[in-house]
């Protein structure tokens, strides 16, 4: 049994997701790790991240996202980058772009740097109301002008979360922008939007089958999951041990094990969602948008996607 499971495993780790905090600016009404302005950033020091890091940098690993929360919010985002870029991983940063500090586009220039957002409407008063913050749609595509004229990688999410919500009018203004890479995803039920969709525990179907495959989550307090959004999947943790450790042990195994696959391409749900707008229902578009994996268009689901040329 245990080697039935070990040959799903998929226990490598080109992609790493780093959630350091679980502060941030805004408090979205579907946020999958219920972040807001009052979390904390987590147990894991600033030496338990640097130590990831190496490990990740001697390792297999290619390239780590820095994610929150907002990830521009620890008071050590930037030695963090510095570090990464200096064990020589590639990094993404996933970020409200709700902030962005002068010094922080001089490390989002560097051309190993790449960076990642979310979106709502083209309408400032649709986009604000997700985010419960005013101002937000503006700050944000502000920052998004500034990241394209600046030539910094950039691909933009947009979450589609109700009827009549203006995704497609979005993804128009966005590639009116010059983004390169955008795409609409539905809302998954995994924390906030789960206890909006009163679902105690998100089944596996929320999540796009590429979970454990080439990749790994570390949570704020050391948890290790599948992804960000499998955090409901614990498989051990980094705060006593190794990464390593964790992903060759069987309880990984089980994890992984346990997440269904991706059928010919297509993520284990596709036939069965209420698709995006714009898209048609059981049609899987597992190359549309870089390969990448449907929950909230999450960059770190597609590790070969997300290197930086």
């Amino acid at each position: 049994m245990i080697a039935a499971l070990r040959s799903r495993s998929r226990g490598t780790r080109e992609f790493l997701e780093l959630e350091i905090t679980g502060r941030c600016q805004l408090t979205c009404s579907h946020c999958y790790a219920e972040s807001g302005p009052t979390r904390e950033h987590g147990n894991m020091t600033v030496a338990d991240w640097l130590r990831i890091l190496d490990e990740a940098g001697a390792g297999k690993t290619q390239t780590v996202q820095l994610i929150g929360g907002e990830p521009t919010l620890h008071p050590a985002f930037a030695e963090l980058i510095t570090h990464a870029l200096a064990v020589g991983l590639r990094v993404q940063v996933y970020s409200n772009l709700y902030l962005v500090r002068d010094e922080h586009w001089d490390l989002f220039s560097d051309p190993r740097v790449s960076l990642a957002t979310s979106y709502y409407s083209d309408v400032a008063a649709e986009h604000d109301a997700i985010t419960k913050r005013k101002g937000s749609h503006a700050r944000t595509r502000d920052n998004i002008v500034k990241a394209v004229s600046l030539g910094i990688p950039l691909k933009v999410g947009i979450i589609h979360m109700r009827d009549g919500q203006r995704s497609l009018e979005a993804l128009d203004e966005l590639r009116a922008l010059d983004v390169g890479r955008v795409g609409i995803d539905n809302v998954r039920a995994v924390g906030n939007a789960a206890a909006v969709q009163q679902r105690l525990l998100p089944p596996t179907s929320e999540l796009c089958g590429r979970c454990a495959d080439g990749k790994a989550a570390i949570l704020p307090d050391g948890k290790v999951a599948p992804c960000v959004l499998g955090r409901f999947l614990p498989a051990g943790d980094v705060k006593n041990g190794t990464l390593g450790d964790v992903m060759s042990s069987e309880r990984w195994a089980e994890v992984a094990a346990g997440i269904p696959s991706y059928r010919g391409g297509c993520t284990p749900d596709e036939d069965s969602r209420q698709p995006s707008p714009g898209v048609t229902a059981g049609a899987c578009k597992p190359t549309s948008d870089g390969s990448d994996c449907s929950p909230a268009e999450q960059t770190a689901c597609s590790p070969r996607y997300d290197e930086v040329a």
